[in-house]
């Protein structure tokens, strides 16, 4: 079944240096944009993390050092990244708890300020799980009938994960051909930063999504203990996040609004 869409989507895999948002470095991304003509759009590129990539990371993904040594750094790529993307949606396997976190990293380090706000994501991989729970070269065989030739890298996962969803769409009748709705349905938890650790409630309002708050309200846990919330600032969490944060905590000051810049999926 053909994806119908209302703004064009970007199904995006990213190889990178390790798995730690905060850290790690993109070596590798490719976006397959289909737009809603169904034309689809593929760009391919290695990048220079500007940090040596770890073994165990080049053991999966087949990068090395060498490979990309003369390739342009995420900065340099940023901006016309960023335009490319703009008024897209966003697709991928496992992509919401790892691509677009990211991804996101890697822009806020740039120093380009992109507004995902407004973008509905559909993680496949959820999709996968809620259904039938099993990995991405699993999910290929198991709704394409077909063996996925290079995985891990980039561009292969990037199809095979565009591909999977139109197949899931054939087959599950109660999927909504609709991209909102697939937003929602792939959606595990509502966050307000993009890593998962402020979280929304049921009544919309942000929560802990980890340590000893869980749970807990942040902006009453900044009120009640404030070195909280410079031991976030100190510490190894991703940019955005600590964004998110101090966005809550102003607004509990009587400072700017920041609900406005959290990402939970629109209803």
């Amino acid at each position: 079944m053909k994806l119908n869409l209302k703004n064009p989507i970007i199904f995006l895999d990213l190889e990178t240096t390790g798995i730690d948002v905060s850290r790690d470095r993109i070596v590798e991304l490719s976006l397959v944009k289909v737009l809603p003509n169904g034309e689809r759009e593929i760009k391919t590129r290695r990048v220079n993390p500007e940090m040596p990539i770890p073994a165990e990371a080049s053991a999966i993904h087949g990068i090395f050092d060498k490979d990309v040594r003369d390739e342009p750094t995420f900065r340099a790529l940023a901006k016309s990244l960023a335009t490319y993307m703009e008024g897209c949606d966003l697709g991928g396997y496992n992509s919401n708890r790892f691509d677009i976190p990211m991804l996101v990293e890697e822009f806020i380090r740039a120093g380009v300020d992109v507004d995902f706000k407004r973008r509905r994501f559909v993680d496949v991989q959820n999709i996968f799980h809620i259904k039938e729970r099993r990995t991405l070269e699993a999910a290929y065989k198991f709704y394409c009938d077909k063996e996925l030739q290079d995985a891990h890298s980039a561009e292969a996962d990037s199809l095979a994960t565009f591909e999977i969803l139109e197949a899931q769409l054939d087959r599950y009748p109660d999927l909504q051909n609709d991209i909102a709705f697939l937003s929602e349905f792939s959606t595990r938890d509502r966050c307000a930063d993009f890593a998962g650790r402020i979280v929304f409630d049921d009544k919309g309002v942000e929560v802990f999504g980890f340590g000893k708050h869980k749970g807990r309200s942040v902006a009453e846990v900044f009120e009640r203990e404030p070195s909280y919330y410079s031991w976030m600032m100190d510490g190894d969490f991703p940019g955005y996040t600590k964004k998110v944060i101090t966005e809550i905590r102003l607004r509990g000051a009587g400072g700017v609004v920041g609900s406005k810049n959290s990402v939970g999926p629109k209803k």
